[in-house]
């Protein structure tokens, strides 16, 4: 379970993130949805470890991440809305995570050989990453952080670039490795996304917490007036 409590972060003395406090359960797909430029990406960052709050308190399952920051960035991994792989096949780019962790060859085969199959894409297995499509980049960006079985999920956008088809193809990835020990959180502004996926869903506004709840009590009854016409489109930035 993670906790945050009264997050802040200024950059350049511009306030990005304001008093955010969020509980994030095991076994629920969190999303926290909200225009561009809301601080989406900012609280993905913190949660995943990669940045600092300016203030606030962070909690990891009753524990301070950052009395050991190397050690709880292993149980958390972040997949970006740009798929960043080495220019190297597809498995060594699956089994980096494996490598560092030194699990030994046969394992890192059976592992990365299951989860390039459960993502659809076992066949490209040797295939060089740079050569695959957008949709397909993103699959081996996913299998890459689920193969080591975080017990966080962080995505960002994660199919913001991709077609209806590639869309549906990783929503389903992401449902089926919901797991009663893994939290998934993602940051979208795709509100047919937050409806097909999550069970709990934050809106940021302009670095502000403005609603949080589950998914049906928000798209059916938003008490928050900004909430309301976010999800009604009456919202331009």
């Amino acid at each position: 379970m993670i906790i945050l409590k009264n997050i802040c972060k200024k950059i350049n003395n511009k306030k990005i993130l304001d008093n955010i406090s969020l509980t994030i359960n095991k076994g629920k797909i969190f999303c926290i949805m909200g225009h561009s430029g809301a601080g989406k990406t900012t609280l993905l960052n913190i949660i995943s470890l990669l940045d600092n709050p300016t203030a606030g308190e962070y909690i990891f399952n009753n524990q301070n991440p950052y009395s050991d920051i190397v050690k709880f960035r292993r149980k958390i991994t972040m997949v970006f809305q740009e798929p960043i792989l080495f220019n190297t096949s597809v498995f060594e780019n699956v089994a980096y995570g494996l490598k560092v962790r030194n699990y030994d060859k046969e394992e890192i085969r059976e592992r990365v050989e299951y989860i390039l199959e459960k993502v659809g894409m076992l066949e490209y297995i040797n295939k060089k990453a740079k050569y695959l499509s957008g949709g397909e980049k993103q699959r081996v960006s996913i299998a890459r952080a689920l193969v080591i079985e975080p017990e966080v999920l962080v995505l960002d956008e994660p199919t913001a670039n991709l077609d209806y088809s590639n869309t549906l193809i990783i929503e389903k990835i992401i449902k089926d490795f919901k797991d009663k020990d893994r939290s998934i959180i993602i940051a979208t502004h795709n509100l047919f996304q937050v409806r097909r996926l999550a069970d709990e869903v934050a809106h940021l506004y302009y670095g502000r917490l403005i609603e949080v709840g589950k998914t049906d009590d928000i798209f059916n009854n938003p008490k928050h007036n900004l909430t309301k016409k976010f999800i009604n489109g009456e919202m331009f930035f």
